[in-house]
């Protein structure tokens, strides 16, 4: 009844293999998607949760994977303030009833016994009333690993006492020898004791089923239709697309014949991703696309390529099959063997980590056998993080980027290969053209990276994403134009589908501070869904408050500075870039705050 998850921590570099666990590099979307999904799971009722959500992995915690046991991260105040901590704010403010703390130290304290973390800003500035837990095996590390206490009781009693309830691993069988050692008191017991307790409480566990409401669910909804059909919408709105050349897709159903090829496309590990349970109907790429078309159209596949390693048969049918199809959906990228958490990728020389953001080179040779041969591609690209993949690009007539799209992955790729739903999908996430854009990986100070302090052109921007139809953004206008620091305004936008298709726009409000040193270079303040017809016009609001305006100063305090804001919507990253990709024109407007 108590489920570790959702993992909160900031997407900050492509290279980072649980990556693909978080909602991207973005503080604002971070947590606007994490207390959705928390209070999806701890439910509404007014007196019992339906189960305990976990914010994890509190914090500063994203990498390097193989140092994760020994790691320091050192943050600064505006840093940590401005991007690491805000979402497990929102999360902590909304109700999460549970937090897990993270194997690194952030700023020499170990993130499971920091009073910092812990105490002072969790408890004390937040109010925290739920329990802490730590990463499994956190403890461990502070005797074995990180070398600040001399034994597992004093790793013990320096967790208990700084606020970490529960211990997940085998550090806590020592609690005892640490009240006898005068290390703790058994005060100290009872008051972890007493949250975890008021955590069963929550959960119903001594209170009579009849009154429990959560208890009626039955066991029949697990994997059930509607709920697969859930899933299946997921999928459906998580694609991006990111290339159509001359509106290649969507394709016909009806065609003479198509050409699957590549080494995802039959894959169930690319459903998956990272952190998964088994379901007893995984719809594979292959299988969906051989479903979805017309009868008469013929589906030939061969895998071709290997995921990482070339072929050791020199005969290669592929490239001249694929010039007897309508088109090639090759389906291609990278796969949880590649990344992960430690020790799950097993394909991963780094632990999980992708030192090597790179479309796979085998899979690079088999692209261009495929284009030399005059096929038309549609390059369907797997992944949980970013893929530099420049030439890749350019060799493709249109690329679709799906995710580890889910056990319903194959008929949600299929529905939007085809028509049947258009993609709606925008990336949460950063494209870098390479790794020569980024700083170290190792270091956790946020100038340049992610879209709100690089200042290079990426490959692809933040929110970027294509449709089937086109949009234009007519205008942006504001409640007040003027407003006192510490009031609101609302931002209403207006937008019209220029194309001939029905299709969803997801408008992103950002702001930008000309005036204010250190400031981001934009920021996400929101984000809108909007369904319009073909040549339908329409309008969003925003709410614009003290919660959006803020600014983080160099010592980590947040407060709304006089000056001039630009507030603009736009269906990407507001950058020269993502017009140039396809996105509609940004419009923006002033406000002045005085």
């Amino acid at each position: 009844l108590t489920f570790w998850t959702p993992n909160i921590n900031i997407f900050r570099d492509p290279r980072w293999g649980r990556g693909q666990e978080t909602y991207g590099e973005d503080p604002w979307l971070t947590a606007a998607l994490g207390v959705a999904f928390m209070r999806g799971l701890q439910g509404d009722d007014p007196r019992h949760l339906k189960v305990a959500a976990c914010a994890k992995h509190y914090a500063a915690h994203s990498g390097p994977e193989a140092e994760r046991h020994t790691f320091n991260a050192r943050v600064s105040p505006r840093d940590l303030r401005e991007t690491y901590l805000p979402a497990f704010e929102a999360l902590v403010r909304a109700g999460v009833e549970s937090v897990m703390g993270a194997y690194n130290r952030t700023n020499d304290e170990p993130c499971c016994g920091s009073p910092t973390l812990l105490e002072e800003i969790l408890r004390r500035e937040w109010g925290f009333e739920g329990h802490v837990v730590s990463d499994c095996w956190a403890l461990r590390d502070f005797h074995e690993n990180h070398k600040i206490t001399k034994d597992a009781t004093e790793s013990a009693a320096l967790a208990l006492s700084a606020g970490c309830d529960l211990n997940c691993g085998c550090t806590y069988p020592h609690l005892l020898e640490a009240v006898q050692r005068g290390l703790l008191t058994v005060g100290d017991i009872d008051r972890s004791f007493t949250r975890l307790a008021k955590t069963w409480l929550k959960l119903g566990m001594f209170d009579d089923p009849a009154t429990v409401s959560h208890r009626e669910i039955p066991f029949s909804v697990v994997n059930c239709d509607a709920h697969r059909q859930l899933a299946r919408e997921a999928a459906q709105r998580s694609c991006v697309l990111l290339k159509n050349e001359g509106g290649l897709l969507p394709l016909p159903k009806k065609a003479r014949a198509y050409y699957v090829t590549g080494p995802n496309a039959a894959s169930v590990d690319v459903l998956m991703g990272n952190y998964y349970g088994a379901s007893g109907r995984l719809t594979t790429i292959l299988e969906g696309i051989s479903a979805a078309v017309d009868r008469a159209t013929f589906v030939e596949y061969r895998q071709g390529s290997q995921l990482v390693v070339d072929n050791v048969n020199p005969v290669d049918w592929v490239s001249h099959e694929a010039t007897l199809t309508d088109a090639t959906i090759a389906v291609m990228g990278i796969s949880p063997m590649l990344e992960g958490e430690e020790g799950d990728a097993i394909a991963s020389a780094d632990l999980g980590d992708r030192l090597d953001i790179g479309m796979p080179a085998n899979q690079m040779r088999a692209l261009r056998k495929l284009k030399k041969a005059n096929a038309r591609i549609v390059l369907v690209l797997t992944g949980g993080s970013p893929i530099a993949m420049g030439e890749a690009f350019a060799l493709a007539d249109a690329v679709l980027w799906v995710w580890y799209p889910g056990e319903a992955g194959g008929e949600a790729v299929a529905d939007v290969l085809f028509g049947d739903v258009p993609p709606s999908g925008r990336l949460p996430i950063t494209f870098p053209k390479s790794l020569d854009q980024l700083p170290p990986y190792a270091d956790y100070a946020m100038a340049g990276r992610t879209y709100r302090y690089l200042e290079d052109e990426p490959l692809f921007p933040f929110g970027f994403g294509l449709s089937y139809t086109t949009f234009r953004y007519d205008g942006i206008s504001l409640s007040g134009d003027t407003i006192p620091s510490g009031e609101s305004v609302t931002a209403t936008v207006r937008l019209t589908n220029t194309g001939a298709r029905d299709a969803g726009e997801i408008v992103q409000l950002y702001l930008r501070w000309p005036e204010a040193d250190g400031s981001p270079l934009q920021a996400l303040k929101g984000f809108r869904r909007i369904a319009l017809k073909a040549g339908e016009s329409g309008s969003v609001d925003f709410p614009l408050g003290p919660e959006h305006l803020a600014l983080v100063d160099e010592a980590g305090r947040s407060s709304v500075r006089p000056g001039r804001v630009e507030v603009i919507a736009a269906g990407a990253c507001p950058i020269p870039r993502s017009v140039a990709l396809g996105a509609a024109e940004p419009v923006s407007c002033l406000l002045h705050i005085i």
